[in-house]
């Protein structure tokens, strides 16, 4: 009996092993951030065209969705959100379904008929990086409503490798340790741009307490000496930009 129980814990301690040692599968869906900029006076009704209806045809139609958010300056007209799809070419054969789908015509006729809604659409297609955490939902009960940062870097021909080197390395690390949880990093895909960008996003307790955590981020001795060590043959970052946005209810992420 003694020999049986010690054959039986071995047996899963080696199966424990065998699973610890197989790497996770990489995220190779394809993930698109969309901003809507809406006629004056409209946005009301987008959101709750989102929340009634279009949610649901998007999954419809394996439309995954990832999050919504709006920008925490009331003055900006926009809705961001990101989906994603299995492919890319999976994702042009969802959109293709989802605008001749005669439930969404309408949907689209009736939200309408006080006037037009969406005056731009912005969207840009991204990759999941190999530095960026799983991503996951964070709506379930008593899930607390943060303040979340877009963040895109612009980088000089050629250091994008560097850069995700350095947030590999050191910026998420350093990230967590001032309190700003990292939520995904994507870089874009575009076959126009010299190069992609990143685009990441964090998440933050509140706005103010963004404020403190980049003050104390920037001024860490061990991040003034990384990026130091990263711009020794020069400066791996052109251009940042940022907007803080907050969550709509319906978001997965928030």
């Amino acid at each position: 009996m003694r020999t049986f129980i010690y054959s039986f814990i071995l047996m899963l301690l080696g199966h424990y092993d065998a699973a610890a040692a197989t790497p996770a599968k990489p995220d190779t869906k394809c993930y698109e951030l969309r901003i809507y900029s809406c006629f004056p006076g409209r946005r009301d009704a987008l959101i709750q065209r989102f929340k009634d209806h279009t949610l649901r045809v998007f999954a419809k139609h394996k439309m995954e969705s990832i999050g919504y958010w709006l920008p925490a300056d009331s003055s900006q007209n926009t809705l961001y959100y990101i989906l994603a799809y299995p492919s890319r070419a999976a994702r042009d054969t969802a959109w293709n379904a989802f605008h001749a789908d005669p439930e969404w015509i309408e949907i689209a006729r009736k939200s309408e008929e006080s006037g037009k809604i969406v005056e731009k659409v912005t969207s840009v297609f991204m990759n999941l990086s190999d530095i960026s955490p799983a991503l996951k939902a964070s709506h379930e009960k008593g899930a607390t409503t943060r303040t979340f940062e877009l963040r895109t870097y612009f980088c000089p021909p050629g250091k994008l490798p560097n850069l995700l080197a350095r947030f590999r390395d050191h910026t998420i690390k350093l990230f967590n340790q001032h309190g700003m949880q990292s939520i995904a990093y994507w870089t874009t895909v575009d076959s126009t741009e010299k190069q992609p960008h990143l685009v990441y996003i964090l998440a933050h307790p509140s706005k103010d307490a963004a404020t403190a955590n980049w003050a104390a981020f920037r001024s860490d001795p061990a991040w003034v000496s990384a990026k130091a060590d990263s711009e020794k043959d020069g400066p791996i970052v052109e251009k940042t930009e940022s907007i803080f946005l907050n969550p709509l209810p319906f978001s997965a992420i928030r």
